[in-house]
């Protein structure tokens, strides 16, 4: 006979069990409130959404920050941008910290969340001021002027030889080691967005989205971005000959005659410099061809009885000079393709002795198959008239690419990785080991996609002066050329 009770507290167990299972804390290894994976979340949407929100922001706001998804009232965070988000709503970001002079917290904190804390001694939000100053105000002044000698480039005041800039509406648009960037400049009036919301604000410069254009990206184009830039590539490959921009399919090419309307730089792609037809450059000089020719997109074509790279040099010619025009045009609008000058209906290709550019009117240039290495076709195809003919299996521009890669996504990514262990530097995508950088951005290059070649000199508004090529932010020239941005011929006169 069981004793009084026992029925009663066998009774009473489940009930129990279950009270003191609740009372215990969930494991941190479930992250959601499911019973098991693809089961049905037991909180309703609007608790669920309320827990992925920030504290005190309403119903509708961002989830998550607008970093992740929210999962039954657990934050699922992903990446949009290089750089790795975290925290329990999606509220931290390793690379947000702030930075002077290139170094995140100025070398002096940590990065935490987004926000830097200071070693001891220092202060402000990139650790950059220190507590106790031990420099005369001369000499503190001294350290916060710019390249012109102003302090604080007149944009802000200056702390022990770091200039702190103006930010009286709390919004950071003026900033820089001197406040040289004034990104205010960036809003536009009408929109008060930066940039137009079409782009992106660089010290004070847009930088448009594809598709957009104008100071303020305020203009978009008709045409997609990928019609844009073949209507603006010149026959050489580059985007308007290196010597303009490109603007919704069209060259604005950078004229160095700041005094007519018609420069020494024209073409549809920029590809004419007038400059090549002078003997001695002198931007206000009539002396075309030694006078004894016409210059034709940067081409001297010689008047019978004449010869030579400026007509200089008198010869004999049975034709006459629309017959030898009309032998050297071949299929192309330029006389010898714009690659060759024409003597007598015959084309002598430029540069002299380089084999790699050929054929009856130069319309073969096969230095387009050579990667910067000078390796052709990347070693897996055969140039044929300025075009990769790749090998069975390989694809690309230069057949950098194989079609099918023995290698795992694994090991694919590990060799797409930059030094800073981010995938083909956020800024492109990976193939079987290789980057493919962005086609969007023009300047991202490098075998990281590492690469700004915006960082490249100028010189009369030109990159490289139009007289080399840019390499990841470096000038290389074209022979006979020298000096930071290719501005100084070698030679004894202009080529």
């Amino acid at each position: 006979m069981r004793p009084p009770g026992f029925r009663d507290f066998w009774l009473l167990l489940p009930p129990l069990l279950v009270a003191g299972l609740c009372a215990v804390p969930p494991p941190s290894f479930s992250p959601s409130l499911r019973s098991w994976s693809g089961a049905p979340c037991r909180l309703s949407r609007a608790e669920s959404e309320r827990r992925c929100r920030a504290p005190g922001q309403p119903p509708g706001s961002a989830l998550c920050h607008g970093r992740g998804r929210c999962d039954c009232g657990v934050c699922i965070c992903h990446v949009t941008e290089p750089g790795t988000y975290f925290g329990p709503l999606c509220e931290c970001h390793e690379w947000v910290c702030e930075t002077y002079d290139g170094n995140t917290c100025a070398g002096h904190g940590t990065c935490d969340c987004g926000k830097c804390k200071c070693d001891p001694g220092w202060s402000g939000d990139a650790c950059q001021y220190p507590t106790n100053c031990n420099l005369t105000k001369k000499k503190s002044n001294q350290m916060c002027k710019n390249s012109q000698d102003i302090i604080c480039s007149n944009a802000g005041t200056c702390h022990c030889g770091r200039c702190k800039c103006d930010d009286s509406d709390g919004n950071g648009l003026v900033y820089g080691k001197f406040c040289e960037c004034d990104d205010r400049e960036c809003i536009d009036d009408e929109t008060e967005e930066i940039c137009g919301g079409h782009g992106k604000c660089y010290c004070g410069n847009c930088y448009c989205e594809a598709g957009w254009h104008g100071d303020k990206c305020e203009f978009q184009c008709d045409i997609t971005p990928w019609e844009s830039k073949r209507k603006c590539t010149s026959p050489d490959g580059e985007i308007c000959s290196n010597r303009g921009t490109c603007v919704c399919g069209e060259c604005s090419c950078h004229d160095v005659d700041p005094t007519g309307d018609w420069g020494d730089i024209h073409g549809d792609t920029c590809e004419c410099d007038e400059r090549d037809c002078r003997s001695v450059y002198d931007r206000y000089s009539d002396d075309f061809c030694s006078g004894h020719g016409q210059c034709n997109c940067g081409r001297c074509d010689c008047k019978a009885g004449w010869y030579g790279k400026k007509c200089e040099h008198p010869r004999s010619c049975p034709l006459s000079a629309e017959e030898s025009f009309k032998k050297c045009q071949g299929s192309s609008a330029l006389p010898c393709s714009g690659r060759g000058k024409c003597e007598c209906g015959k084309c002598t290709c430029y540069p002299p002795g380089d084999h790699r550019v050929y054929g009856k009117t130069c319309e073969c240039d096969n230095r387009r198959c050579e990667d910067l290495d000078g390796v052709v076709c990347g070693g897996h195809g055969t140039c044929s008239c300025g075009r990769c003919v790749c090998e069975q299996g390989w694809f690309g521009e230069l057949c950098q690419h194989p079609r099918k890669c023995n290698m795992t996504e694994e090991q694919s990514k590990s060799l797409c990785e930059s030094a800073d262990s981010i995938l083909c530097s956020g800024k492109g995508s990976c193939h079987c080991g290789k980057c493919i950088c962005s086609a969007e951005e023009w300047y991202i290059s490098g075998e990281f996609c590492d690469c700004d070649d915006r960082d490249c000199d100028k010189h009369d508004g030109l990159i490289c002066t139009g007289n080399g090529i840019c390499n990841c932010g470096n000038c290389e020239c074209w022979d006979g050329w020298n000096g930071n941005a290719c501005e100084i011929w070698l030679g004894t006169e202009y080529p």
